[in-house]
């Protein structure tokens, strides 16, 4: 290497060092951010999977055997109580009411003749008993036949909505055989599970009167537009999850939600008077939370702080930091425990103002 070329190398190494050096400098005397914790009212908002089911949910079944004659409704369609859903042929049924009918007239006349002759004195007492027995079993087995050919025809027992078909029409049925089902969505019951802490507040919740108000997101990211209230509880909880499930009733006045559906029911927690750090301002060493606190020379002190909730962007501090004191807000990793900082103050109202925290 030449003279000359040593010189520039010397001259480029000094030139770096000496903007290094500058740097340095500029970021001791850099001014730093700092503000104090904002005490507020706020909420914390939890979700939980929710299973959707409709308030009456059934199977519609076959009553009696037969092939399936005709399908008066269609797969989804709404349909009010007593309207006719499936006719199974009834011609079997029909002949036996016939001759359950037929009988029950024979009786009638046999019973008419043998009180005639009671009256007369010409048969006795027992005799006319008999006949009037002989009429009554008649008019039972009519009155079975009826309920048997009555029950080829299948009427919906509330209103609702009807499931997907499983038969079709001249299909053999049997006796019990599932035909459909039908469910009534004008209320949706939504079943979740909480924890015991979840679980303990609501209680406390219930003690004064106040019913646990939940709202439901569905698959699609959007929150139903109609809240819905915890009515039931489940008496036990589950040993291996720690829960216990919650039925919470949701209005369905346009039948948006149907029976099987699924969602994350959530559920509002208000915080009142809540002391509240932006969370950047925290650092972490061993999974302990910490923050450097300023005092009134600017030196600045690391202390650890105890986290209540977690919220967007922001903790919820339990202990560990008073309402009053100062602490840094950025240049976290540029400092030391200790250290002399240049600062200024941002209101806490500014600092929360571009952070996104739910307020009530």
């Amino acid at each position: 290497m030449t003279n000359k070329s040593f010189l520039h190398l010397v001259f480029a190494l000094t030139t770096i060092a000496g903007c290094g050096s500058e740097k340095h400098k500029e970021e001791e005397h850099a001014v730093l951010a700092v503000t104090r914790p904002a005490r507020r009212d706020t909420e914390i908002v939890s979700d939980a999977v929710c299973q959707l089911r409709s308030i009456q949910h059934i199977e519609v079944r076959a009553l009696e055997r037969g092939y399936l004659e005709t399908v008066f409704v269609d797969e989804g369609q709404s349909v009010k109580q007593g309207q006719r859903l499936f006719q199974i042929l009834p011609s079997l049924y029909q002949a036996e009411v016939q001759k359950a009918q037929a009988e029950a007239q024979f009786a009638q006349l046999e019973y008419q003749n043998t009180k005639v002759l009671s009256d007369g004195k010409v048969v006795s007492p027992n005799e006319l008993a008999l006949g009037k027995a002989k009429l009554d079993k008649a008019n039972a087995e009519l009155a079975l036949a009826k309920v048997h050919r009555d029950f080829t025809e299948i009427k919906a027992p509330f209103d609702g909505i009807v499931g997907r078909f499983h038969v079709r029409v001249g299909s053999l049925v049997s006796e019990g055989e599932l035909l459909t089902t039908l469910s009534d969505n004008r209320k949706i019951w939504g079943y979740f599970n909480v924890t015991e802490a979840e679980y303990l507040d609501s209680m406390a919740e219930a003690a004064k009167g106040k019913a646990m108000v939940v709202k439901l997101r569905m698959a699609n990211g959007k929150v139903f537009d109609q809240p819905g209230t915890v009515e039931t509880i489940e008496a036990d909880f589950n040993n291996e999850t720690g829960t216990i499930a919650f039925r919470a009733t949701f209005p369905n006045p346009v039948a948006l939600l149907r029976h099987g559906e699924t969602g994350n029911v959530l559920i509002t927690k208000p915080l009142h008077g809540a002391l509240i750090i932006p969370q950047k301002a925290t650092f972490e060493v061993l999974d302990k939370k910490f923050i450097f606190v300023v005092d009134k020379e600017g030196v600045l002190k690391a202390r650890q702080i105890s986290i209540g909730e977690e919220l967007p962007q922001v903790y919820v501090v339990d202990h560990g930091l008073a309402e009053n004191e100062t602490f840094l807000l950025e240049g976290i990793s540029r400092v030391k425990d200790g250290e002399k900082i240049a600062s200024k103050f941002l209101e806490p109202d500014e600092v929360l103002s571009h952070l996104d925290v739910p307020a009530e």
